[in-house]
């Protein structure tokens, strides 16, 4: 992983900790559920944002240089992984 990635990434994941420490606690304390759901959203974004980061990162350090390879099993693999953030992608946002 990209050293600045990495710190970003890191950052991003205690963001995260915290968010869900807070929400942990916002239902043992039974704060009003519209609350509750709003900090829920926006550890959903964190996560997305997150794997905004992940993903990018897949692709400079990964797919590119598999795309740009001579060996025909690197290509494919660089396929078969954009297939899977499609299908990912697809898989959450039917959820949504």
């Amino acid at each position: 992983m990209i050293e600045k990635v990495n710190k970003r990434a890191d950052h991003r994941i205690k963001i995260i900790q915290g968010q869900i420490n807070g929400l942990q606690k916002m239902v043992d304390n039974d704060v009003y559920c519209m609350d509750i759901l709003t900090q829920s959203l926006a550890i959903q974004r964190s996560l997305s944002s997150f794997s905004k980061l992940m993903i990018d990162n897949h692709i400079a350090e990964h797919i590119i240089p598999m795309l740009g390879s001579d060996d025909e099993a690197r290509q494919r693999q660089a396929q078969a992984d954009l297939l899977g953030m499609y299908e990912i992608h697809a898989v959450r946002s039917k959820e949504a």
